[in-house]
């Protein structure tokens, strides 16, 4: 029964959304309360109230999993909207007058795609921060974090992440061809690649030597836009993520005679000991990538 629409709406905790949100992204209360600094019981007692609130259950939980129930999953892209407006809301505040310089990293993919938009929203909550950019191949910019010549970087990886990496975003890596293009019924099939290092290249010719695909190198990029040219103007196919598809790249694989790839992990790695400055870029960027998983455009 719904209530009046005079009678008082009851609030949300961002406290408890949080937690929320750390069971479902660990799959676990315990590795939960360990996150958000908290004892498993108090993590339960706070689910507990949560569900009391709302009158539905949002976890489904056995022995082994906790999962989210449908209730649940319309209520995460609240919890992380909620959560990312709030550190946004509460930056201006209390973060208004910080001063110094950031150093990031990313792969050119997502320097193109994200970071724009990233540093846009820090430069209108801090604008005496001044940010530096780097674009490299992920191998480079872990190479220039470990010399500290960077305090955040963004990197890819498709398979063991390291402890002090944080995960923004996986996904699955695709064959990404032209709209009604025909590379990839071409023998040997003709791919366009990244440079050495770049982790998609080694999964997609892993994955081709496997298949006992033949395959030749048409075209090498270690730019996004030398990719798209090669696959828009149909000379090749490439691997891309899945997010990189739509209007004329369309997503290939096992349907189209191509081998399945792998998910890949796009990560953060942060310096130890960060600036308030670092820490307050590092966390427009957490929220970026919050919003992406809640509407899949950055």
């Amino acid at each position: 029964m719904n209530a009046p629409l005079n009678h008082p709406m009851p609030l949300l905790d961002l406290d408890v959304l949080r937690t929320f949100v750390a069971i479902a992204e660990t799959g676990s209360f315990t590795r939960a309360a360990s996150a958000v600094f908290r004892t498993p019981s108090a993590v339960s007692m706070q689910i507990k109230k949560l569900e009391e609130i709302l009158g539905v259950a949002v976890f489904t939980r056995d022995p082994r999993t906790v999962s989210l129930t449908n209730e649940g999953e319309m209520l995460m892209g609240y919890a992380r909207r909620l959560l990312a407006l709030n550190r946004e809301a509460v930056s201006k505040f209390i973060l208004p007058d910080i001063s110094g310089v950031v150093r990031v990293g990313s792969p050119d993919d997502y320097g193109e795609r994200v970071l724009p938009n990233v540093l846009r929203r820090f430069a209108q909550t801090h604008p005496s921060v001044a940010v530096d950019v780097t674009i490299d191949m992920s191998s480079q910019l872990l190479r220039r974090m470990a010399e500290r010549q960077l305090d955040i970087t963004l990197f890819t990886v498709c398979r063991e992440i390291p402890l002090d990496a944080e995960v923004l975003l996986t996904e699955p890596v695709v064959w990404g061809g032209a709209r009604g293009g025909t590379a990839h019924l071409r023998d040997p099939l003709p791919v366009s690649l990244w440079e050495e290092g770049c982790v998609w290249r080694a999964d997609a010719l892993e994955a081709l030597s496997k298949g006992g695909r033949d395959y030749r190198i048409a075209y090498m990029s270690a730019h996004t836009a030398g990719q798209r040219a090669a696959i828009l103007s149909d000379l090749a196919v490439a691997p891309l993520p899945r997010s990189f598809t739509g209007d004329d790249i369309v997503a290939l694989g096992p349907n189209e005679g191509l081998p399945k790839l792998s998910n890949y992990h796009l990560a953060m790695r942060v310096a130890p000991e960060a600036s308030a400055p670092v820490r307050a870029a590092a966390d427009h960027i957490r929220a970026t990538f919050e919003a992406f998983r809640e509407t899949g455009k950055f």
